[in-house]
């Protein structure tokens, strides 16, 4: 879905068919789990229609690019960009694959939007992982750090695509998020905090709380010194990474800025109806980021039990 904040308009972009599922009768339709735009925003990488395949899009125009196919065997739950043309995507099979989307395949123009089919450069076996859950390419070291849910840090070099070493973390529940600052600092959401990680010795720096007991880190980023995080109540946070504490209100000093979240959709199971007058419900927040001004920022997510559907957007200014 592509809604455009201008002029308030939604498109649907129809997902990609792999070769291997003319028909579209696939088994592997588990939603999409990451979006990734190329550092000079000209392609757009994300799920294809089958959970195990990649997708690339042309932008501005989101005309098919390619599929890349035949390397996973079981969802893709993350991927990021190492340049304009080379991508990492990380699976629950344990395995990590580097793709490349070349400029031939980029540029060309057809009257009729058709996609190629390409595939993966290299397929590696992420070694001490338990599903890789999330991905991330740190440029200023050139590592690729990837997230397993076992409770492991997997570092990889963005050269050679080799594995260099793994290091299990304080804590081994719900690590599902992983974001890098510019000076090279990991946060790694967990249950109960984020943990942040000095990347050269990947030791941690600060466990910093999420004030709000049992709402699980979902999502998080750095912009500048702040670290913002999503969390499963429907409440974002900001950290001062100088200060050391979250944000204050200019209002009252004594309050934490926070952002809650509407409701969004949510569809209901008769379990819900019978609670629903005893629990106030909240979409745990899945993904975040900010535009390049950094004055609007956008949140998106949905329903956090398994037995709810839904989904929730917001744009804040």
């Amino acid at each position: 879905m592509v809604y455009d904040v201008i002029t308030h308009k939604l498109d649907q972009i129809p997902s990609l068919l792999s070769s291997r599922d003319p028909l579209g009768v696939e088994q592997q339709h588990c939603g999409i789990h990451s979006v990734q735009i190329n550092p000079s925003r000209t392609l757009l990488a994300t799920g294809a229609r089958n959970t195990c395949d990649i997708a690339v899009y042309r932008l501005p125009t989101l005309d098919p690019v390619c599929v890349g196919e035949n390397a996973h065997k079981d969802w893709v739950f993350d991927m990021c960009w190492l340049d304009d043309e080379f991508l990492v995507s990380g699976s629950r099979d344990t395995k990590m694959a580097l793709w490349r989307i070349t400029s031939d395949m980029a540029d060309r123009r057809m009257d009729i939007p058709v996609h190629c089919s390409i595939s993966a450069l290299s397929l590696k076996e992420c070694r001490n992982s338990q599903k890789v859950r999330a991905l991330t390419f740190n440029k200023s070291y050139q590592e690729i750090a990837a997230l397993s849910l076992n409770g492991y840090i997997h570092i990889w070099s963005a050269e050679t695509f080799k594995q260099k070493l793994s290091r299990k973390l304080p804590s081994a529940q719900e690590n599902v998020c992983l974001a890098v600052q510019d000076t090279g600092l990991y946060a790694i959401g967990c249950r109960s905090y984020t943990l942040l990680l000095d990347s050269r010795t990947l030791q941690p720096v600060k466990k910093v709380s999420s004030r709000y007991t049992g709402c699980g880190i979902r999502s998080a980023s750095f912009h500048g010194d702040i670290l913002t995080v999503g969390t499963g109540l429907g409440v974002l946070m900001f950290y001062d990474l100088k200060a050391g504490k979250y944000l204050d209100s200019s209002i009252n000093s004594s309050r934490t800025v926070v952002l809650k979240a509407s409701k969004g959709n949510v569809f209901p199971d008769e379990e819900f109806n019978d609670n629903a007058q005893n629990m106030k419900y909240s979409p745990s927040i899945y993904t975040h980021c900010y535009d390049s001004s950094g004055t609007r920022l956008f949140t998106a997510g949905g329903p956090l039990p398994v037995t709810l559907i839904g989904n929730y957007a917001g744009l804040w200014q």
